[in-house]
């Protein structure tokens, strides 16, 4: 077992603690880092890995790279069995990433479905399992799943985006009734519209089918419901990641917090 670091100055609440981090959320990373996390950051690629790492030691954070497919029962039992032996426990699982194909029903390809839920359901199952299985004995633990305002919604041509989105949310409410004796909690983070590669892609593809300009397509069509016309940040969502994570109480747990800006309000 590693001599864990120190945290950061002025910023102790999760001193000792170690995050495993999926799907390359560095800003997230970053901020349970700046809290006083180690953080393993799994990724497919190890190259991604590694760069995110070399960013975060250079600001004085903890990291561990892990090549990891949260898809692969066994690459997922292995990789994080490794790293709770070599850091001597795992306190905080950040389930993220996953993938988009959207069809209509009737003309959804049972191979794309499949694809689909096996990348965003079965990979954070997979890593939840293996990571209460450190969590149980230790007597603590926190996990949340990274998704979207879409756990609470729908949209024309993406079931298989929306459907795994609202199984996530019955999935951190189960993992919070049975880990609650366990002293673990579950909880699901829902961003709304945060300018992605994803974004970036369809906003001139919706200016030139709409025939407007990209500038009325994010105020007119993307951030219409918002209160604010502004996108939601990647910092907005670490933000809400770290609330839940350094507090300290039980009190939160089987929920699901939605940071859209009022995109979405309930």
């Amino acid at each position: 077992m590693l001599d864990l670091p120190r945290p950061l100055a002025g910023t102790a609440e999760l001193q000792g603690q170690v995050a495993i981090v999926t799907g390359g959320s560095g800003s997230i990373a970053r901020r349970l880092g700046q809290s006083g996390a180690t953080v393993v950051l799994a990724d497919l690629s190890l190259m991604a890995a590694e760069k995110a790492a070399q960013v975060l030691e250079g600001e004085g954070i903890r990291t561990f790279p892990l090549v990891m497919d949260a898809s692969d029962e066994a690459a997922v039992e292995t990789g994080i069995a490794q790293m709770a032996v070599r850091l001597g426990r795992i306190d905080i699982l950040v389930s993220n990433g996953g993938i988009q194909i959207v069809h209509p029903i009737e003309d959804f390809p049972l191979s794309d479905w499949r694809k689909t839920m096996t990348i965003r359901l079965d990979g954070a199952f997979l890593t939840t399992r293996a990571c209460l299985k450190q969590m149980y004995p230790a007597g603590r633990g926190s996990i949340f799943y990274i998704r979207s305002v879409h756990s609470k919604a729908s949209l024309f041509l993406k079931s298989a985006y929306v459907n795994p989105k609202h199984g996530l949310i019955g999935l951190a409410k189960v993992v919070a009734k049975e880990g609650a004796k366990h002293g673990v909690r579950a909880n699901v983070v829902c961003p709304g519209f945060v300018r992605t590669l994803l974004i970036e892609k369809q906003i001139p593809e919706q200016a030139k089918a709409l025939g407007i300009t990209e500038e009325e397509v994010i105020r007119n069509v993307t951030l219409r419901e918002t209160v604010d016309a502004e996108f939601t940040t990647v910092e907005d969502v670490a933000e809400a990641v770290h609330f839940f994570a350094a507090a300290g109480s039980n009190a939160l747990t089987g929920q699901s917090l939605i940071v859209s800006h009022g995109w979405c309000m309930q």
